[in-house]
């Protein structure tokens, strides 16, 4: 069993508690830090904690606590983090790692040189949908990756601060994009170096600093392209949809609206439906079992093993402080519109990865573009000549 010191109260600590006492069923939250007494104490009373206060250390340093879990403000995570550092506890982090990349890799090189355990709690990259389509991808078939794409939209976040571009850091961008960034990373393969980002953004709805609404490429070294779709203006829930597609296949993942369940209701006796859930009435798409289906029960699960069998968890503070670096470039783009480079200070993937070739033997003297059946039942091949790069249409018996 693990005891957890859990920094944060609001929903997202809420979320984590739910997962963290439910799937394993043997690690406790026996300490819980809040800002204001009065969350800290009704949190403890609804999840069991012995020990509840508003002074951050306090709970980081209390003798009985193996790990620290932050799910703070983002303003907040580095002193969080720092403190981690000082007491030489285990500590895994909500996503974003930073508000940017300079704070990401002060988290990352603190945490290394105190030789802490670090993860980094990206759920989306732990869904159970995820996880399934990665491992067809990680056994080839899909064949090369291509093409990711990933989108998270919904009418905004649920807390102040993440309005304040100050203590958010950004708006859309850094709240949705770090999720989809680093789906869309690991289908192309977190060891293939990121290197330009195209984005558009602006602020088209809400009356806030940040954007609300943007859209992504990510440029990586191979030559495969990442996508990501984020806002805060959309209408009618949570839409969290993945594609990818390579040399040999696609996958489609819807996570969560239109997963197979549907329910009509006039309202009578309806109650919480879905995380952003817009209405309680009509037609409403209610998630099976939503802590599980967002990814949080095999994240801790992951994050915890690896802490008992001392092993690095898919996902660590370098990979937060990638995805900082990236969204960095994005925001720069969406000034400059242009492609902005990736100013990664620490890789630790492959170098000088070049463009896999596009040209496929058919035979010694063509390459082959396509091969199809068609309606009538002739099986046909576009050829390329390799010599004089001439076009020729093929019947086969």
């Amino acid at each position: 069993m693990l005891r957890i010191a859990m920094l944060g109260s609001g929903f997202i600590g809420r979320f984590y508690a739910e997962s963290i006492q439910g799937q394993r069923s043997k690690d406790k939250i026996i300490s819980i830090y809040a800002r204001k007494e009065i969350n800290a104490k009704k949190f403890a009373e609804d999840y069991g904690c012995e020990h509840y206060t508003t002074n951050m250390e306090e709970a980081i340093a209390h003798p009985d606590v193996d790990v620290v879990c932050v799910a703070l403000p983002n303003n907040v995570h580095e002193e969080a983090v720092m403190l981690c550092c000082k007491h030489k506890k285990p500590v895994v982090t909500t996503k974003p790692l930073g508000r940017n990349s300079a704070e990401a890799l002060r988290m990352l090189k603190a945490v290394e040189q105190a030789g802490v355990f670090n993860g980094y709690l990206e759920d989306l990259v732990y869904s159970p949908k995820f996880l399934k389509a990665y491992e067809s991808v990680k056994n080839g078939a899909l064949g090369r990756i291509l093409w990711a794409k990933s989108r998270e939209t919904h009418p905004g976040p649920h807390s102040d601060w993440f309005w304040n571009i100050e203590l958010a850091g950004g708006g859309c961008i850094l709240d949705l994009g770090c999720h989809c960034i680093e789906i869309t990373r690991s289908f192309i393969g977190k060891d293939i170096k990121p290197v330009e980002v195209m984005c558009w953004a602006d602020t088209q709805v809400k009356p806030i600093e940040a954007e609300d609404h943007a859209i992504g490429l990510i440029k990586y070294e191979n030559g495969a392209i990442g996508q990501f779709e984020v806002s805060w203006t959309f209408r009618g829930g949570m839409d969290l949809r993945d594609e990818v597609m390579g040399t040999e296949g696609t996958i489609w993942i819807n996570n969560f609206l239109r997963t197979g369940m549907d329910m009509f209701t006039t309202g009578k006796g309806a109650d919480y439906v879905a995380e952003k859930a817009e209405s309680n009435t009509g037609w409403l798409f209610p998630v099976g079992d939503e802590v599980n289906d967002l990814g949080y029960n095999h994240m801790f699960t992951d994050m915890f093993r690896s802490i008992e069998n001392e092993t690095q968890p898919q996902e660590t503070f370098y990979d937060g402080y990638v995805v900082n670096a990236i969204i960095d470039a994005a925001y720069k783009s969406a000034k400059t519109k242009l492609w902005e480079p990736v100013d990664l200070k620490v890789w630790r993937g492959q170098e000088g990865v070049s463009k896999a070739s596009n040209l496929i033997d058919y035979d010694a003297d063509n390459y082959l573009v396509k091969e199809e059946v068609t309606h009538y039942g002739a099986k046909k091949l576009i050829l390329k000549n390799k010599k004089t790069g001439k076009f020729e249409e093929r019947i086969l018996e």
